[in-house]
This record gives C-alpha cells, sequence and structure tokens, in this order.
C-alpha cells in the first residue's frame, strides 16, 4: 500500500508541472510557433530519454536478476515495448482527439467540441507517462523512481503550456486553459497507482511493466510529439528540442540514478 501511494504522489507531482508549464499565459508573452516547436519537440526527447535509460536498460537488468539468460530478458522487453504500442494504438482508434497542429482525428461527431478532444489527446499522452513513473516506484525503488519523476515533470512543464496556448488560440479563456492543464495532469497519478500496484502485488512483472511503459511512451513520442513538433516546417526547431531534453533527462537520470 505504501508503495502505491509513493507511486501516485510522485506521478502526481509530475502531472501537476503541467499546470506550472501553463502559468505563463497569464503573461503578456508572445510564444510563437517556433518556440512551440522546440517546446514539443524537448518533451519529446524527454520521454525518449526516460524510456531509453529509466525503462528498457533497468528492466532488462530487471529479468536477468529474476534468472532470465540475456536473449530471454531481451525477448520479454521487445515483446513488452510491442504489447506497449499495441495498448496506445487502440487507445487512438478508440477516443477521437484533437493534435496540437495537424487537427482532429477520428472524429465521427461534428459537435464534439474541440476542447475535449484536446483532453482526450492529452489523456493518452499522460497516462503512460504516470505508468512509468508508478513502475519505477513499485519496486520500492525510490533511486530509480526519482529521476523518472523529475524528468516526466519537466517534459510536462513546455507541454502544459503548449496545450495552454492551443485552448487560448481556439479563444477559451487563460483561467479556463489553466484547469484544463491541471485536469488533463490529473490523469498521471491513475496510472501512476497502477503501475505501482502491478509491480507490488507481483514483482516478477517488473520487466514486463517496465517493457510495456517503453513501448507506451515510444508510440506517443513518435506518432505524436515528434510529428506535431514537425508540422509548419518546424523540422529544426523540433529536432533541437528533442536534443536538449534528450541530453537533459540523461543527465539526470546518470546523475540521480
Amino acid at each position: 500500500m505504501e508503495t502505491l501511494v509513493i507511486g501516485a504522489i510522485a506521478s502526481l507531482g509530475a502531472g501537476l508541472a503541467t499546470v506550472i508549464g501553463a502559468l505563463p499565459i497569464l503573461l503578456p508573452i508572445n510564444f510563437t510557433q517556433r518556440v512551440q516547436g522546440i517546446m514539443l519537440g524537448f518533451g519529446g526527447g524527454v520521454m525518449l530519454a526516460a524510456t531509453s535509460f529509466s525503462l528498457i536498460l533497468p528492466g532488462t537488468e530487471s529479468a536477468i536478476a529474476q534468472g532470465y539468460p540475456q536473449a530471454g530478458a531481451a525477448l520479454i522487453m521487445a515483446a513488452g515495448i510491442l504489447l506497449g504500442a499495441v495498448f496506445l494504438q487502440l487507445a487512438h482508434k478508440l477516443l477521437p482527439h484533437e493534435h496540437f497542429f495537424k487537427g482532429q482525428e477520428n472524429v465521427r461527431r461534428s459537435n464534439l467540441k474541440r476542447i475535449w478532444l484536446f483532453i482526450a489527446a492529452i489523456t493518452i499522452h499522460n497516462f503512460p507517462e504516470g505508468l512509468a513513473v508508478g513502475v519505477n516506484f513499485g519496486n520500492n525503488n525510490i533511486k530509480d523512481g526519482i529521476p523518472v519523476a523529475l524528468g516526466i515533470g519537466l517534459q510536462n512543464i513546455p507541454e502544459g503550456l503548449v496545450v495552454a496556448l492551443s485552448l487560448v488560440a481556439e479563444k477559451y479563456s487563460a483561467g479556463y486553459a489553466l484547469w484544463i492543464s491541471l485536469l488533463t495532469g490529473l490523469v498521471e497519478p491513475i496510472g501512476g497507482a497502477i503501475g505501482a500496484g502491478v509491480v507490488s502485488v507481483a514483482n516478477f512483472i517488473l520487466p514486463w511493466a517496465m517493457a510495456f511503459a517503453a513501448g507506451a511512451m515510444l508510440f506517443v513520442i513518435s506518432d505524436e510529439i515528434i510529428p506535431e513538433s514537425h508540422r509548419k516546417g518546424l523540422e529544426k526547431e523540433g529536432t533541437i528540442g528533442v536534443m536538449l531534453g534528450f541530453v537533459i533527462m540523461m543527465f539526470l537520470d546518470i546523475a540521480l540514478g
């Protein structure tokens, strides 16, 4: 129970970074699309490094520690990653949502408000992030969980700002945009509690859970964040953001983990 609470609290903290990132919309600052492209790329870079250094590598080590040979551990990680990607693909098919730049996807009703499409999109993004945080704390290893929670929180700051800017551009008030940013961030502790709970109940699931979270995050990075950062000729800005985010998260993971 303690592990579940810690995982939920850590992922809640990471999720609340979304609304912290949205706070600058209260200031008279003009964030250009170039800046938004860098911010989205930054989030993708952080998630990519977290996937590699905080999920795939420790997941492989956990499988080997449980007695699996290296080939067996590799097979578990590969299968778990693919399962996580399939889960996110199903979520994309079932949930109509709104991309930051690309527009609507899987929308079957013309009167479905765009605000709910944004909420659905960020929900798809944030659940695997919370899951990743919870899984790392679920093994009673706070040392490994802290860099992941910090990294995901760091990633959520620019994402929260982009979400808020998108909503304000749709003529919603700044206060309402902040409220929606907070609401979408609260999805993460749900994923965190699930990840921590599953791993704490059955520790042998840890490598599978890490691989699943890694696959879900890889899907989001490749299918959503990087393409979004490259929209409207923002390839260079998005790439700069990815590099910065990856390096910062890598540093955090190595220095703190």
